[in-house]
């Protein structure tokens, strides 16, 4: 869906002195394609919201540059970066809706600071509300509406402005599970109509996994890892990735199984973890390993889950039989295209 390069941040550094200094970013380099959901995942304290202030000009790096569609964001003067910041929306945590405002007026707010003329803005604003769903809260005020209808207007008072790109910052970490989704498919459904670019600062790989297309893993103001989020879900190569997808792809594998004996002398069992990517999840790729070699399969656990619009499965199978057979049991799998890990050999 990426056309180009819509964000870049080239050798950027930021450090805070309070009564001790911070290093919040440490020579990070990243490209944000046109059009995408990029997400961007961390621990607190790791440096996404100072990275995200450094996109929209709210914080100037101490070095390094950072580019939005062509534009020194560091370069700009004052006019010129309020001006540059009308092409960046931006949504919060905790919505920062004026309580004195209805819903419209929330909406209507940053079109009046631009001065753009009132038929205008009332025509754009009824186009938001029904962009996010909410023509009959128009009248209503912030304390009337429920979190889900809160952000959701922010949603639409950043998009006022017809903005490039949408930075999101933890937008949905006040919400429930359930309203968790339903924002983030609105967001899906507003880059798919809109081809916008939305950057997504979360510490909840859930929410990354649930509709972003990349994923840069940040941990204490590095970047330690970039890629599809299926490559970063499936295959995380750092420490900072693997913990952030421990709990959504792992399996947790009780002591007694891995001291399960040999079945006989003459025969091995192997306990093994599968993962199974795309179509393979719904290819027989088991029982055409148990047909081809004399094997029994035993499987102990399993879990398939959706990155996106890609079926993810893993799978923990016990495999006993002769050792040739087991062996070539596994070759087989992996010629398959499913990965296959040796968790232990009886």
């Amino acid at each position: 869906m990426g056309g180009g390069c819509l964000i870049e941040l080239r050798n950027v550094s930021k450090t805070f002195i309070t009564d001790h200094k911070i290093q919040a970013l440490k020579d990070v380099n990243l490209h944000i394609p046109k059009g995408e959901i990029f997400g961007i995942i961390g621990q607190s304290g790791a440096g996404k919201s100072t990275l995200i202030r450094c996109v929209n000009g709210l914080e100037k790096p101490d070095t390094g540059e950072v580019i939005v569609d062509g534009v020194n964001m560091c370069k700009l003067n004052p006019v010129d970066l309020r001006e540059a910041r009308k092409r960046i929306g931006m949504i919060f945590q905790h919505f920062n809706l004026l309580a004195s405002r209805t819903v419209a007026g929330n909406i209507a707010y940053p079109l009046e600071i631009a001065g753009v003329k009132r038929s205008a803005i009332k025509e754009r604003v009824d186009e938001l509300l029904h962009l996010v769903g909410l023509e009959d809260k128009a009248n209503a005020y912030p304390r009337q509406l429920s979190g889900g209808q809160k952000q959701r207007v922010g949603i639409a008072r950043a998009l006022a402005n017809r903005p490039q790109v949408l930075l999101c910052d933890e937008a949905t970490s006040a919400l429930d599970p359930e309203t968790t989704k339903s924002v983030l498919h609105l967001l899906a459904d507003i880059n798919h109509k809109m081809g916008l670019t939305i950057v997504l600062i979360t510490h909840e790989m859930a929410v990354i996994q649930e509709i972003c297309d990349q994923v840069a893993v940040l941990d204490n103001g590095t970047i330690e890892e970039i890629g599809s989020v299926i490559e970063i879900l499936a295959r995380p190569r750092t420490d900072a990735a693997k913990r952030m997808v421990q709990g959504l792809i792992s399996i947790q594998i009780p002591p007694e199984l891995l001291e399960r004996p040999k079945q006989s002398l003459t025969e091995s069992c192997v306990l093994l973890k599968l993962k199974f990517i795309g179509s393979r999840v719904h290819e027989p790729v088991i029982s055409g390993m148990l047909r081809k070699f004399s094997v029994e399969a035993n499987i102990l656990f399993g879990k398939i889950d959706q990155i996106k619009d890609i079926p993810f499965g893993v799978l923990l199978v016990e495999i006993c039989g002769l050792p040739d057979q087991v062996e070539k049991a596994i070759a087989y799998m992996n010629e398959q295209g499913v990965e296959t890990e040796v968790v232990t050999n009886g």
